[in-house]
C-alpha cells in the first residue's frame, strides 16, 4: 500500500443542510473525500455543473461491494453501532467476505475522552481499512480529530451501515445524544426510502437555488488519494 491516507464520506442533503449553518463541518469536509448519496446531490450537480453524477451510492452500497472487488486480504476494523449490532455486522461482513479480517474495535457508547486510546487500538491492529459507524456530523468530526495516517491507509465514514447490515431500524444513539443531534435519528430504510423517491429536501433547495443565481465560484483543491488497485 502507498504513503498517505484517503478519507471517504458520502454527502446527502441533510447533511449539506448542517454544512451551510456549521463551518467547522464545512471545513472538516473540505479534507476529506465526498461521494454523493442521493437524488438531491445529483440535482445540484446537474444545477450547477449541467451533468449528473455518473454513479451515487451509500455507505451501505459502497463498503460490501469494496470487499468483494478485494482480492487480497485486508484487515478491516471496525468503530460504531451499538455493542450488539457491531458483533453482529462484524460476523456478516466476514460471511460476506470470508478472506478478510473483520475487527471490531469499540461500539459507539465509549466517551469522547477515550478516542485516542480507542485509535491506539486501531492502529495496534494493523488495519488496512477502518469503518466508522456514527451519526452525522460527528462522525465525520469524530474522524477529522482522531484519525490519522497511522491508523488506516483507507478510512470511510459509513453513517448507519451496521444498522442497514443487521436489518435494524435506527433509534437514538449514544453519539447522537452527546452532540444533541438526537432530531437526526430517523429509521434508517425510512430516511433511504426518502432520498430516493421523496421530495427533496425544501431546504436544501434553497440553499443550492440561493448559490446557483449568486454568481459566485469557489475552487477547491482535491485530496490525494491512493492509486486505484493499490490497497
Amino acid at each position: 500500500m502507498p504513503f498517505g491516507q484517503s478519507i471517504i464520506v458520502f454527502a446527502n442533503t441533510d447533511n449539506a443542510n448542517l454544512m451551510m449553518r456549521d463551518a467547522d463541518y464545512r471545513a472538516v469536509l473540505s479534507r476529506q473525500t465526498v461521494l454523493p448519496e442521493d437524488r438531491g446531490i445529483d440535482l445540484a450537480a446537474r444545477l450547477l455543473h449541467g451533468q449528473r453524477f455518473r454513479a451515487r451510492l451509500t455507505g451501505a452500497d459502497f463498503v460490501p461491494a469494496l470487499l468483494t472487488y478485494i482480492a487480497k486480504p485486508m484487515r478491516i476494523a471496525l468503530v460504531g453501532g451499538h455493542a450488539a449490532t457491531l458483533k453482529k455486522a462484524a460476523e456478516m461482513l466476514s460471511r460476506h467476505a470470508p478472506w478478510h479480517s473483520i475487527l471490531p474495535i469499540a461500539d459507539d457508547t465509549f466517551d469522547l475522552g477515550q478516542s485516542d486510546a480507542i485509535m491506539a487500538r486501531v492502529g495496534a491492529a494493523n488495519a488496512d481499512i477502518l469503518l466508522v459507524s456514527m451519526d452525522r456530523p460527528a462522525q465525520e468530526k469524530w474522524i477529522d480529530q482522531h484519525v490519522g495516517p497511522g491508523h488506516a491507509r483507507l478510512v470511510v465514514g459509513v453513517g448507519h451501515l451496521f444498522e442497514t447490515l443487521c436489518g435494524e431500524t435506527q433509534s437514538a444513539r449514544p453519539s447522537t445524544r452527546k452532540f444533541g443531534l438526537d432530531w437526526l435519528s430517523l429509521p434508517l430504510r425510512s430516511a433511504s426510502r426518502m432520498r430516493d423517491s421523496g421530495p427533496v429536501n425544501p431546504l436544501f433547495l434553497y440553499h443550492l437555488l440561493r448559490y446557483k443565481f449568486s454568481g459566485t465560484k469557489t475552487g477547491r483543491t482535491r485530496p490525494e488519494m491512493a492509486k486505484a488497485g493499490s490497497l
